[in-house]
């Protein structure tokens, strides 16, 4: 698009698996992506790490979570501000605007209600550089889920891939993000994701993940119970939909008196399966490709997992696609600042249920 400005943008996004803060570089006017620059994962410090835990789930309205929730959020947003002057200091790019999507702490949509920590205005005054955050309340305000965005970015990232094709996002939960052959467009969040498997590798085996799969690898999956974990009842709602890595968390007590391992495996294979079956009830046509990316696409095990389920379609992850495999939820970012900046919208009636598309995100001046 000739009209619109190319520009140079930073992403930053809490990784819903706790993994760390993701950064990511872009130039895009919105619509194309020009060049992809770095992107990495700073993984948090501890205090923090147990700041943003005390408060998944909570609701920033409600008054007894109030002032924890902003504590969480001064020093999430102090973190990130650190990490973007040590970005530019290294790789010597100043953005022009930032991409601040903070971290999701509770996502009720069925509430019309939804909240990231990251405060845009403070990350602006902290760093000197515009910023674009919030990007969420507008679609939640206009009767969307709220999620997930992705499509707009998946969209110019596939955009000379063939269709039929499916992009799996496994982050805290697992989003299947669907371009059929027409050029149609469906998104939904399917069901758990990594948090699941790390939750249960953190109470039993005191490990933030479980690394490389070694552990589900070694286990094995009890059929009984992941039949039990299938029965819950967000799998069976139709699309439109959305929530956050707490709805599953209930579900982890089938776990309990499991091994580590057989806990590892039957959760990985959860989400699998969770996936698997969404995709061949909700999704038009079945897509060629699927492509995995976020944390799951580095679990050869959960992959392994998936490539049984889905026997009829190639797997491949992010990096085998070509495209850089870390902080996947930071490019996002960027793409959605630049589509701001433009007045692009970032949510469809496709992909979050609002009757017509909606433009996402506040501006906030440094």
């Amino acid at each position: 698009m000739n009209n619109i400005k190319n520009t140079t943008t930073l992403g930053i996004a809490g990784s819903t698996s706790l993994d760390g803060l993701g950064l990511a570089l872009m130039e895009t006017d919105g619509v194309d992506i020009y060049r992809q620059g770095s992107a990495f994962v700073v993984p948090y410090d501890d205090d923090l790490l147990e700041q943003i835990r005390s408060v998944l789930g909570k609701r920033a309205d409600w008054p007894e979570h109030t002032a924890a929730i902003r504590r969480a959020e001064v020093a999430f947003t102090e973190f990130a501000a650190a990490a973007v002057k040590d970005f530019i200091d290294d790789e010597g790019v100043v953005p022009e605007v930032l991409g601040f999507a903070g971290h999701t702490i509770c996502h009720r949509p069925t509430e019309r209600y939804t909240h990231q920590i990251g405060d845009g205005n403070q990350l602006a005054k902290l760093t000197g550089i515009k910023t674009v955050s919030r990007f969420r309340n507008a679609d939640i305000l206009a009767g969307g889920q709220g999620a997930p965005f992705a499509p707009v970015y998946y969209e110019a990232l596939t955009a000379k891939r063939r269709r039929p094709l499916a992009v799996i996002d496994i982050g805290g939960t697992s989003e299947v993000v669907w371009f059929g052959s027409s050029g149609e467009m469906k998104a939904f969040v399917s069901g758990p994701g990594n948090a699941l498997i790390n939750d249960w590798v953190m109470k039993h085996g005191g490990m933030h993940i479980d690394y490389n799969g070694k552990l589900a690898i070694t286990g094995q999956v009890d059929e009984k119970i992941l039949a039990t974990l299938m029965h819950h009842k967000y799998i069976a709602l139709n699309p439109p939909k959305a929530c956050d890595r707490t709805v599953f968390a209930e579900k982890a007590e089938h776990l309990e008196g499991l091994t580590l391992e057989n806990g590892a495996a039957t959760a990985t294979a959860f989400v699998a399966e969770s996936v698997a079956y969404s995709m061949a009830l909700y999704l038009p046509e079945p897509p060629d490709e699927a492509i995995v990316c976020g944390g799951g696409a580095k679990n050869p095990t959960l992959m392994r997992f998936l490539r049984q389920r889905l026997p009829n379609m190639k797997v491949i992850t992010s990096t085998e696609a070509g495209w850089l495999p870390e902080a996947v939820d930071a490019q996002e970012a960027a793409f959605w600042a630049v589509r701001r900046l433009h007045y692009l919208p970032l949510s469809f009636p496709a992909t979050t249920g609002v009757a017509e598309p909606v433009i996402g995100g506040e501006i906030f001046q440094p």
